[in-house]
């Protein structure tokens, strides 16, 4: 274990800071620590923009394909805990479908569809809560889609999803793979199993398995499984910190509702400030040196993405809620390298469309004034960053 002496800010941060209100954190770590060594988290944290880009490319050096790595444990192995070789077969049957051309003609207008259904139901209301009643279900309900659920119950497919996060969750603090994690995900495989029979027309799941060469059913299983929970997560997440940034920003809610060309900047400035996945990890797979830190094999080496994008060597006013800013696609929100987020045009897709219908269906949101409604919007957490709750009223 590293002398947390050599890193004298990081051995003082707690867990409650990183999940909280990370960023002033994050800007003195970068300052004097851009690699360092966090007791809270038993990992290194890097803080720098190009030394999170250096790590996140370099597969070699730095590894997802580690014991440590817990979902491969509950859901087995799939292309998000794998590097190589194997990672390139387990990926490439997926890369078509997900590319930006085919998400558009397939997804658009399902997904407009269930958006204009979901703001139907709440337009009369008069108030709601944006992150549990629109942006969760605009994410399950795209991604059930994509893999051929659409005849599934919802709420199984999220009583599926709670239960594997949870025992994923289990095991990242050291216990086996729990009973229930194994039920879950065997109702889930059984429920797939049936998608990759279908024309490749049909569903994503069904195109990656016409061009599987190879795959086993179980590993498109898997892979189809890290797929429906990242982009449930992430993609809710988006949504809601979207809405946040621009609902705390009325300047420019006004001037998108004016001008709606101007929404995939905004899109692209709240993923900046506030990336739904907030670290990614990887495992030195040798002893190596980045930056002032001496890092051993074996040793967990946490990217923050949310400390590489305020990095203020690359975005002036790092903090600013800024889309006019010239390099926006500079952000590292959906990582780099061979693990970059292979969903990343299905999630601007749907983050866009989502936007876009709130502020037509309801011109006059605005975040309830109430202090806690304020403080519960304000997005945080540990590794996947969100609001808590967005309570807004019309």
């Amino acid at each position: 274990m590293p002398d947390s002496a050599n890193f004298p800010l990081g051995a003082q941060i707690t867990l409650d800071e990183l999940a909280g209100d990370v960023h002033p954190v994050l800007h003195r770590l970068r300052a004097a620590e851009p690699v360092s060594w966090l007791p809270a988290l038993n990992a290194w944290l890097v803080t720098r923009h190009d030394l999170a880009i250096a790590v996140m490319r370099d597969a070699k050096t730095y590894t997802v394909d580690h014991p440590g790595f817990s979902t491969a444990q509950v859901v087995g192995p799939s292309m998000l805990s794998l590097d190589g070789a194997e990672h390139v077969r387990q990926r490439r049957p997926f890369e078509a479908p997900f590319r930006r051309t085919a998400v558009h003609n397939r997804f658009r207008q399902s997904v407009a569809q269930h958006i204009s259904k979901l703001l139907d139901e709440l337009v009369p209301k008069g108030e709601a809560e944006l992150r549990r009643e629109f942006a969760g279900p605009v994410a399950v309900k795209t991604m059930m889609t994509a893999l051929g659920l659409d005849d599934v119950v919802e709420t199984a497919v999220l009583g599926w999803y709670d239960t594997i996060v949870q025992a994923v969750t289990q095991v990242t603090a050291g216990e086996p793979v729990s009973a229930e994690g194994r039920a879950a995900f065997a109702a889930l495989r059984q429920t797939l199993l049936p998608s990759l029979r279908r024309n490749p027309e049909a569903n994503l799941l069904a195109a990656a398995s016409g061009m599987a060469q190879g795959l086993s059913d179980e590993e498109i299983v898997s892979n189809a499984a890290v797929l429906l929970f990242g982009g449930i997560e992430t993609t809710e997440g988006m949504i809601a910190n979207a809405l946040y940034f621009l609902l705390t920003n009325p300047a420019w809610l006004k001037r998108v509702q004016a001008d709606a060309t101007l929404l995939p900047a905004v899109i692209e400035e709240t993923l900046r400030l506030e990336p739904a996945a907030g670290v990614v990890d990887r495992y030195a797979a040798q002893d190596t040196r980045l930056a002032n830190a001496e890092i051993a094999a074996g040793d967990l080496v946490r990217v923050s993405l949310s400390g590489a994008n305020r990095d203020s060597a690359v975005f002036p006013e790092p903090d600013r809620f800024n889309p006019l800013r010239p390099n926006l696609r500079e952000h590292v929100a959906f990582a780099q390298g061979p693990h970059v987020c292979l969903g990343l045009h299905l999630a601007r897709l749907e983050a866009q469309l989502a936007v876009q219908q709130v502020l037509v269906r309801l011109p006059e949101v605005q975040l309830q004034p109430s202090e806690m409604a304020i403080a519960v919007a304000k997005p945080r957490g540990l590794v996947f960053r969100k609001p808590e709750a967005l309570w807004v009223r019309w």
